[in-house]
């Protein structure tokens, strides 16, 4: 008897012993990957079964969770298969399965519209960013209010986003117009948002569809300059892939890539929107997080301050050495939402000490970081045009970083960072602030050339007519060219900037317009044919550009013989009319000619080799998934 107490004592007391190790908590850490490419997910939420103890993965799609062994961890990434784990011990590798047709229905409630979506793919916005949004999931019960109690659901009542209204640039005679200016954009806030959109299930507005953005996104492999130049000119002259009797040019530009170790010390001001309308987790937690992302390529010799503006605006930092990261990632942790938006007030401010902390032949740059809801004192486009210009002769460039939807203000932050000697993009999950503020670190937030201005002219004894495709609000005045006090676009070290032109050849019918003959001038011509000189060269593309520390321009100039017309396309000339003519179709062009996504994918995956982010192959899923929506 005494032996049988003693066996069940000692059971009981091992059930004890294993129950409260069992019960011990412990910092489970892991990496989340695609299960084919092994490529790391950014962003993907891991959540314990049954609580609201939850976290994201970082840049390297690696996590940290305090949890107990035993417990269920559910690993969520939108376009991807959930998976449930057991928790065994404190590391865990886990591999995700891309789902296209994980979300079967969308339904935008805060929006007044339903779209259902058959395939949505390319993870890119974070479920528990959706939820807070104003977005509500359904197509199964993974998806349900349970997944990220910890954030607030936020209705909207409309849809108040703000796009600048513009017509597409349409064919010009060769003859009569030989010449075409505009400023070089850098900017790719375009392209993210249509992402965003489409992954929402819905269809991009036209005016939110700019071309040049959307082909500007991604990087493209042009050779250095070697001629003392930090900047190069290259050409390539295909057969339109959507119009078979015209002929594309691409000129492309490269900047000179510099070692992110050797770049001038920076000067940063972080300028952070606190108002009310960050409050929703696709905003001011966005922000945060990116933020701290850049924060941790910081250097000893760089400097953070940091500007916040809701009702009013305030430094919550003063000028700090990057060697102090922990005290900058405190000050960017107890940030909180809530107040009007006084932009005006935070952009002054944000050049002021940026001013006062200038670094001589050193990067001072703002960082503005908002969705553009500006409604305390300067708010309208105007008048942050007119602030932003006052401030562009400073010598602080400036860096505009969108977030947020449903009241996502893209007009005034086009306007800031054409006006401000700035660039801008659009940040929609940790993935593309990795992108943008990591991955593109040197070219972002760095500039070696600025006022950098292209203008083109073309032979008419070749070129019937032409088309600029995009650049709409960056066209210039063709007196511009030689202006050096007309403001133009920025480049910064390693940067690709591309742009296409549609060239009618002589011999082929043009799509001009037709005007009445004058009634007060003679239309006759003064001769029967008209004079031109004995060339053969198609066209000459001409460049400008100014050193950041100069004001006189330096000129660039490369002629293209009419004979160039490539039989064997590159690579990256696929690849860069698949997105052009994307672009076209979503703002269903008066000039898409036989364009289509089927065109769009077969040009897209004869680029597809220098790939090693993965941004070409997620192009061609967001296509795949636009041509579903349209069905």
């Amino acid at each position: 008897m005494k032996t049988t107490i003693q066996k069940i004592s000692l059971t009981l007391l091992a059930a004890v012993v294993s129950l409260s190790v069992s019960a011990q908590e412990m910092v489970v850490k892991g990496k989340v990957y695609d299960v084919q490419d092994k490529s790391p997910l950014i962003g993907a939420t891991v959540l314990e079964i049954g609580t609201n103890n939850g976290t994201v993965t970082d840049m390297n799609g690696e996590f940290s969770l305090k949890t107990r062994k035993g417990k269920i961890l559910q690993f969520h990434y939108i376009g991807y298969k959930p998976k449930e784990v057991k928790v065994e011990s404190e590391w865990m590798e886990v591999c995700l399965q891309q789902d296209v047709a994980l979300l079967e229905e969308t339904v935008v409630i805060g929006y007044g519209t339903q779209n259902k979506v058959r395939n949505i793919t390319g993870a890119v916005t974070s479920l528990f960013q959706g939820r807070a949004a104003g977005i509500r999931i359904r197509g199964g019960s993974q998806y349900d209010a349970a997944v990220f109690p910890r954030y607030p659901y936020i209705a909207r009542e409309a849809n108040t986003e703000e796009y600048e209204s513009f017509r597409e640039n349409r064919f010009l005679s060769a003859e009569k117009q030989p010449l075409s200016t505009f400023s070089l954009d850098v900017d790719a806030a375009s392209y993210g948002n249509i992402r965003r959109m489409v992954n929402q299930g819905q269809m991009p507005p036209k005016d939110a569809v700019r071309v040049e953005e959307m082909v500007n996104y991604f990087s493209y492999n042009y050779p250095q300059p070697t001629d003392g130049h930090p900047v190069k000119i290259v050409t390539e002259t295909a057969v339109c892939p959507w119009n078979k009797g015209y002929r594309l040019l691409r000129i492309g530009v490269k900047a000179k890539e510099i070692p992110s170790e050797t770049l001038p010390a920076s000067n940063f001001v972080f300028l952070i929107d606190v108002s009310g309308s960050m409050y929703s987790t696709d905003k001011l937690p966005l922000v945060k997080s990116s933020m701290k992302l850049l924060v941790n390529n910081l250097r000893p010799q760089d400097r953070v301050a940091i500007v916040t503006y809701a009702g009013a605006a305030g430094e919550v930092l003063p000028s700090t050495s990057g060697a102090d990261k922990q005290k900058i990632m405190d000050a960017l942790e107890g940030l909180q939402a809530g107040g009007s938006t006084a932009g005006g007030a935070g952009i002054q401010l944000a050049y002021k000490i940026a001013g006062k902390n200038f670094v001589k032949d050193g990067n001072n740059r703002v960082i503005l970081c908002t969705d553009g809801d500006f409604n305390v004192g300067v708010s309208t486009t105007e008048g942050l045009e007119s602030l932003i210009e006052a401030k562009r002769k400073s010598g602080i460039f400036l860096t505009v970083l969108g977030y947020g939807m449903g009241n996502y203000k893209d007009n005034k932050l086009q306007t800031l960072a054409q006006k401000g000697n700035g660039n801008h993009a659009y940040i929609d999950n940790l993935q593309e602030a990795n992108k943008v503020v990591v991955n593109e670190f040197g070219s972002t937030m760095h500039t070696i050339a600025k006022d950098v201005k292209i203008q083109v002219e073309f032979n008419p004894a070749f070129v019937n007519a032409y088309r600029l495709i995009g650049y709409e609000s960056r066209l210039l005045d063709n007196e511009d060219f030689n202006d050096d006090l007309k403001d133009a676009g920025e480049l910064g070290p390693g940067h690709t900037v591309t742009a296409l032109y549609e060239i009618v050849p002589m011999g082929v019918e043009a799509p001009l317009g037709k005007v009445d003959p004058l009634k007060y001038q003679s239309s006759e011509k003064e001769a029967s044919v008209p004079q031109f000189t004995n060339s053969n060269e198609l066209l000459t593309v001409k460049l400008r550009y100014k050193k950041p520390d100069e004001e006189v321009s330096r000129k660039l100039e490369v002629p293209v013989l009419a004979n160039t017309v490539n039989g064997n396309v590159s690579e990256e000339m696929n690849f860069v009319m698949a997105v052009a003519m994307f672009g076209q179709l979503l703002r269903d062009s008066d000039f898409k000619g036989d364009a289509s996504y089927a065109k769009v994918v077969e040009l897209a995956r004869k680029g597809l080799n220098d790939d090693p982010n993965g941004y070409r192959r997620e192009f061609i899923r967001l296509v795949e998934a636009v041509e579903q929506l349209e069905k």
